[in-house]
């Protein structure tokens, strides 16, 4: 199999491929992750279409659509890769890339499955990841073997292109909860209470989420929105635009996302909301 990306996440994926015997062939950007993984037992190749050859099986990884789109369609690796093949895409991003994916795929009988991942790299270590996967029944099918050697579950959402609209709206929840947390800690401080102390509380109610625990561990709110800004901000950019375009709005998490916005750089506030004047001092 092939394997584009050993980066946060795709290194434990990697790994564990490794581990479970898989022969992986990957290319990789980094010096550390390819002495690291070649000592596990991967196969570095030198160029991304390298990764292809042979391959039952190809994993792309990486941060954005931009560069889905230059590894897979600019690189020549989807011409590359053997009639029957699987492609999965871990990143998060839009189904209209993944769509265009499909179309080009399917003229080669090759499979495309969108699987963007819900946890960090520990998850994916343990491999207990959540993968929400869009693709066909055979697709599904081709995958699965290599996916759940590092995800679970593996949510099933639909056709291409669903994985991403699922995790989309996850994303939005998720960043939405943020902001509501970040609301009750200044209801908490105009009530004479520590942040530490609510966050605690919470935690032990039913207003209990990972969220907050994510946000006990950073010891404050605003610390954990700014290490998670970049990410979020990204992805709900992106189901900002997809709601937009199929003529849908986010209602009321857009409220919360503004009030998670105040916690951001301002580059990273005017990803999540989408406002001009969100970058102004």
């Amino acid at each position: 199999m092939g394997f584009v990306g050993a980066g946060r996440i795709g290194f434990p994926m990697v790994s564990r491929l490794v581990g479970a015997g898989h022969r992986v062939q990957v290319v990789f950007r980094s010096r550390e992750a390819r002495t690291a993984l070649t000592e596990e037992g991967a196969l570095p190749c030198p160029e991304v279409v390298d990764v292809a050859a042979g391959a039952e099986t190809v994993v792309v990884c990486v941060y954005d659509d931009e560069q889905v789109r230059e590894v897979v369609l600019d690189s020549g690796l989807l011409d590359a890769m053997p009639t029957g093949s699987v492609l999965v895409v871990h990143t998060t991003g839009s189904p209209a890339t993944i769509a265009r994916l499909v179309e080009r795929a399917g003229r080669r009988g090759i499979e495309v499955v969108d699987a963007p991942v819900s946890g960090g790299p520990h998850d994916v270590a343990a491999g207990h990841v959540t993968l929400y996967a869009g693709g066909t029944e055979e697709g599904m099918a081709r995958a699965r073997p290599v996916m759940s050697v590092y995800g679970l579950p593996i949510v099933h959402c639909g056709p291409p292109g669903s994985g991403q609209l699922v995790k989309l709206v996850n994303n939005a929840v998720f960043a939405a909860n943020i902001g509501v947390v970040a609301a009750a800690v200044r209801l908490a401080n105009q009530l004479g209470i520590e942040e530490n102390l609510v966050v605690t509380g919470l935690q032990h109610g039913s207003a209990a989420s990972r969220v907050l625990d994510g946000i006990a561990v950073r010891a404050s709110v605003a610390a954990y929105a700014h290490n998670v800004g970049e990410f979020v901000g990204k992805d709900v950019a992106v189901v900002r635009g997809v709601a937009a375009g199929l003529g849908a709005d986010l209602g009321l998490l857009a409220d919360a996302h503004r009030v998670l916005g105040d916690l951001l750089s301002p580059e990273q506030r005017v990803q999540l909301i989408g406002f001009p004047e969100a970058v102004r001092s």
